[in-house]
């Protein structure tokens, strides 16, 4: 029978080093973590010293220099094994920015330590509570004064601050009323964050359906040296886009990973439990759900990789990537319906971690960018519809 879910690949090896390590983390563990609202510490740690989330750091700086395909397969491992990525994923991409954007005197400074997990960039604020995905509305400012930047506004859903000494911030350094375009005027600043804390940076934790590390920050005064700013101020908008591409490759990759947790977990559910002295899944009201799970995943895998060749290759990608996370986010979901509903009552136990999975893989529904705004980008971008905001 088979047992394995994804097949065998071009990464295979890396996929057998990402399982041998993911098995010292059974469901026990994540079940624990998961149940104290706890920070998969150890886990983290592990990935970090076994070099796995330096993967996209180039190899002059500490990293592995590998692509995006290859960073996505440790994401999509992570969850294929039962984990959550969303704990670790932001330090794979988030030094992107500094990594494409920053001058290198800031590579060196900051990179090896990165690679090595001296220093935790875990955290971007970007998102505030009046203005969402409508970025260029962001009212968070940042004030040039005497060889510092002042910052005064709010964010929200900040992730993982706790546990990050660094974050990227985006913040308006020309007011609206004073740019060409709407996208101009904003800058990205690198902020340490054990100086910020405490020193005009204020941060509150939001707690939520699951356990992922999110909080509201607000800033009143917050000194920034000028030296934090990466690349040319005013073009902080540009930046950030660059790296949402491999954000949401990544994303998809970690719900593709859900997925095949999911058919998988049916799948052997439905082929072991029997009722009326017959295997459930020998019913077809059973096998077809997970069939077409199993469907819907192997195609959001093809864009998956489509998505990660772009990238790899330097070329435009913006498309594919949406496309990738769609695809992936709804596969999981769909997924997840169907291996709860394979599981009937004890699908809802904690000791079989379909619940826990399941309340994980419906924020990729939502964020990083929801499923409507890329039904937006594909009706404007690629089919030439009127924009809609």
């Amino acid at each position: 029978m088979k047992t394995t879910i994804p097949p065998p690949d071009a990464h295979q090896e890396l996929r057998e080093g990402m399982r041998a390590l993911c098995r010292g983390f059974d469901a026990g563990y994540w079940q624990r973590v998961d149940h104290e609202r706890a920070y998969p510490e150890e886990f983290v740690t592990a990935l970090t010293r076994a070099g796995w989330l330096a993967a996209l750091i180039p190899q002059q700086y500490g990293g592995s220099g590998l692509g995006l395909a290859e960073a996505s397969v440790i994401m999509e491992e992570i969850n294929f094994s039962g984990g959550n990525a969303g704990a670790c994923h932001g330090q794979m991409y988030n030094m992107g920015t500094l990594l494409h954007h920053g001058s290198e005197a800031q590579k060196q400074q900051y990179l090896p330590a990165i690679a090595s997990g001296k220093l935790r960039l875990q955290s971007m604020a970007v998102t505030e509570p009046t203005t969402g995905t409508d970025t260029t509305q962001l009212k968070t400012t940042a004030v040039r004064k005497a060889g510092r930047y002042v910052v005064n506004g709010q964010k929200v859903w900040i992730s993982r601050i706790q546990h990050s000494d660094l974050m990227i911030l985006l913040a308006r350094t020309t007011p609206l009323a004073e740019v060409r375009k709407k996208s101009e005027g904003m800058s990205i600043f690198l902020v340490d964050l054990h100086r910020a804390i405490g020193h005009g940076m204020e941060v509150r934790p939001i707690g939520n359906m699951v356990n992922h590390e999110t909080n509201e920050v607000f800033f009143d005064d917050l000194e920034i040296p000028e030296e934090n700013l990466i690349g040319v101020e005013g073009q902080g908008f540009k930046y950030i886009l660059t790296g949402l591409n491999a954000e949401r490759t990544l994303i998809a990759a970690e719900c593709i990973g859900d997925a095949y947790w999911f058919v998988d977990k049916a799948r052997r559910y439905a082929s072991e439990r029997v009722v009326f002295n017959r295997p459930i899944g020998q019913n077809q009201g059973v096998q077809f759900p997970i069939a077409d799970a199993y469907i819907e995943t192997e195609a959001a895998n093809l864009m998956r990789f489509k998505a990660c060749s772009l990238f790899d290759a330097g070329q435009p990608c913006g498309a594919e990537a949406n496309m990738a996370k769609y695809l992936a986010a709804k596969a999981s979901w769909e997924a997840a319906n169907t291996c709860l509903q394979t599981h009937g009552g004890f699908g809802f136990a904690h000791e079989y971690d379909v619940e826990r999975k399941f309340r994980e893989t419906r924020l990729y529904q939502v964020a990083p960018i929801s499923t409507n705004l890329i039904y937006s980008y594909v009706a404007e971008h690629l089919l030439g519809l009127p924009r809609s905001f």
